[in-house]
């Protein structure tokens, strides 16, 4: 076997391994995460698991980045392709929403931090490198809609976005409790209420 066949064969494994940690944290929390369990979901051993992920911590931090790539894939990239300004923000918004119905046994990283917000270390640290990340591009797209002259020049995009994602927060909540339909419906109002608030004066 050449060394770039083994390359590949052992990045697949990682990525199976990865794919099952994933589902099994989103039900059960990246607390929930435990490598004999997962090793025999994945029909390994302990020690071939611990070959791809040196710790039960290492595994932890690569599914919360693994749950950031999927966040971005499914909700930013998409939205990357409407006209910078308002378009962009909505579809943003709305590409965030629909990852509210596509994961509706909750979503891994909101639960991240609830379960990591008043434990130091680098799990919490990474939680907040990718909400930090995330906040910045909802600011970004804000500031185009602000230079666009879509949004009021006084915007503060970094309120803005804090609004935005306690919008999102709420959809979250209440898709579960009371059903995605309704939490949308109220989501899209609650946005476009928003969006009147910081609209340019006429």
């Amino acid at each position: 076997m050449t060394p770039p066949t083994t390359t590949r064969k052992g990045a697949a494994t990682r990525d199976t391994i990865l794919g099952r940690a994933y589902e099994i944290a989103c039900g059960a929390g990246l607390e929930g995460l435990s490598i004999g369990p997962l090793a025999e979901a994945v029909g390994m051993s302990k020690s071939g698991v611990f070959a791809h992920f040196g710790s039960r911590e290492d595994l932890q931090l690569a599914v919360l980045d693994e749950a950031g790539e999927r966040f971005v894939d499914r909700v930013l990239r998409p939205a990357l392709s409407a006209r910078r300004g308002l378009p962009r923000l909505r579809a943003i918004v709305q590409g965030w929403f629909e990852w509210v119905r596509q994961n509706a046994g909750g979503c891994l990283l909101l639960a991240a931090a609830s379960e990591y917000d008043d434990r130091p270390g680098p799990l919490r640290d990474r939680v907040i490198l990718l909400e930090s990340r995330w906040r910045a591009e909802i600011a970004r797209a804000i500031r185009l809609a602000v230079e666009s002259g879509e949004l009021a020049a006084d915007t503060d995009p970094d309120q803005m976005a804090f609004e935005i994602y306690a919008l999102a927060l709420a959809v979250h909540h209440d898709a579960g409790l009371f059903g995605f339909e309704a939490a949308h419906a109220r989501g899209e109002r609650g946005f476009e209420r928003l969006l009147r608030t910081y609209a340019p004066a006429s």
